[in-house]
């Protein structure tokens, strides 16, 4: 999906060493060898075919709202109940299980999801109290797309197809989740910061609104000694939730911690599709194990392993885009409560290992890897229920492995210009 192959007719001959003789007589052979050379797909069939992937989605975002306005409901039924009680005055009532159910009958949906988020998040909640369900989830989701793709085309200004059709952004999109916030704060954070350490800063420390997707964050910018974006990430963060305080009460700080009794009751689950659809190694350890130690023990293990595989480099090579894209990369196994429509940042990392092998050389096989990682947010949750078996946690972990790989040092002799 990514980029023209120069050179492609002297690979495919070296690599099938019969040249076209042997590809006429083994298709087979003759296509391994072609991805392995990097020759699909090239720059202009990658646009083609994001063009096609944007046109599938509308059917299926047709589907999706249908169902979240039906008898289906959503997860947005969350940040719109807690924006009318916003609205009405009685913001720290979002955490009232009861009253949030009474806001969301509105809805007519029947159906009530609980509000979590700290109470910072109801300032991007409170508008939505504004409009209709069916017009607010319109609006959050076409919205959430548009400042996600424009922060995020700056990774790739001559493909900005292949970051619109990301489908980790889709996937923000059919749930109406906040993703698309996140995932902006996130690369946005990653790309001011060559630019401004504050400004940087400010973004990453924004993420109180969702704080374990910024677990992180702080040892990347610890490690990369970038001392004014430490600084600037926590003045955000103190200030957003001064700014809550002072706005919403402290009746609402008070009651947001009974929203965790919530989690508590999900995570305590044995069974069902939850863990499922989880995007984490805990919940693919949970499906396979069951409750107990090892799925605490794995996770443990991963995150420390992320945490420290990310400092070894970022304090060998600085926090620039390349670690950046290592930060985010591990942040989708190393935090133990992530879903799929968290995962819009991903683009970031995937967006980098293509420039960065457009200026260096693809590996074998490394395009048609990056495509299947591109994919891989999508895949692997369609393939989690009827497999009943999550393999995020596996292209998380395959999506370290290549940029890592890449943060290793120039490339080597195997690698092949493309």
């Amino acid at each position: 999906m990514f980029g023209r192959t120069t050179g492609m007719a002297r690979h495919r001959a070296d690599d099938l060493g019969d040249g076209d003789k042997t590809a006429s007589s083994s298709p087979t052979t003759g296509l391994i060898a072609a991805l392995r050379a990097n020759a699909w797909p090239d720059r202009p069939r990658s646009r083609v075919f994001a063009v096609f992937v944007l046109l599938a989605y509308l059917p299926m975002l047709a589907r999706v709202f249908g169902e979240a306005t039906g008898r289906v409901g959503s997860d947005f039924l969350a940040f719109w109940g807690a924006g009318r009680l916003v609205l009405r005055g009685t913001p720290w009532r979002a955490y009232d299980l009861v009253a949030e159910h009474a806001a969301q009958m509105a809805s007519h949906t029947g159906q009530m999801v609980a509000y979590v988020n700290p109470p910072p998040y109801l300032f991007l909640t409170a508008p939505l109290g504004f409009l209709s369900y069916p017009s607010a989830w319109l609006a959050w989701a076409a919205a959430g797309w548009v400042v996600w793709f424009l922060v995020c085309r700056q990774l790739l200004p001559k493909d900005p197809l292949v970051v619109l059709a990301f489908p980790g952004a889709y996937l923000a999109a059919s749930h109406a989740q906040n993703g698309f916030v996140t995932g902006a704060l996130l690369v946005g954070g990653v790309l001011a910061l060559a630019r401004s350490e504050m400004l940087a800063g400010a973004l990453f420390g924004a993420l109180v609104i969702k704080p374990h997707l910024a677990l992180l964050v702080p040892l990347w910018l610890l490690a990369g000694r970038r001392w004014r974006a430490l600084g600037a990430g926590a003045a955000s963060a103190l200030m957003l939730c001064g700014l809550s305080l002072a706005v919403f009460g402290p009746g609402t700080w008070a009651a947001w911690p009974d929203s965790f009794r919530v989690s508590e009751v999900l995570m305590a689950q044995t069974g069902g599709e939850f863990f499922l659809r989880m995007a984490t190694p805990y919940a693919a350890l949970r499906v396979l194990a069951g409750p107990g130690l090892v799925p605490m023990v794995g996770q443990a293990a991963i995150t420390l392993a992320c945490a420290g595989l990310l400092w070894r480099v970022t304090r060998r090579r600085g926090a620039d885009a390349g670690t950046g894209a290592l930060m985010l990369a591990t942040t989708a196994i190393a935090s133990p409560y992530l879903f799929s429509y968290d995962f819009p940042f991903l683009i970031q990392p995937v967006a980098w290992v293509l420039t960065d092998a457009r200026m260096r050389g693809w590996r074998p096989f490394e395009k048609i890897a990056l495509v299947l990682l591109w994919f891989a947010p999508l895949a692997t949750r369609a393939a989690a229920l009827p497999l009943h078996l999550n393999l995020m946690p596996v292209a998380g972990a395959a999506l370290v492995a290549v940029v890592a790989s890449r943060l290793g040092g120039p490339s080597d002799q195997s690698t092949i210009n493309g």
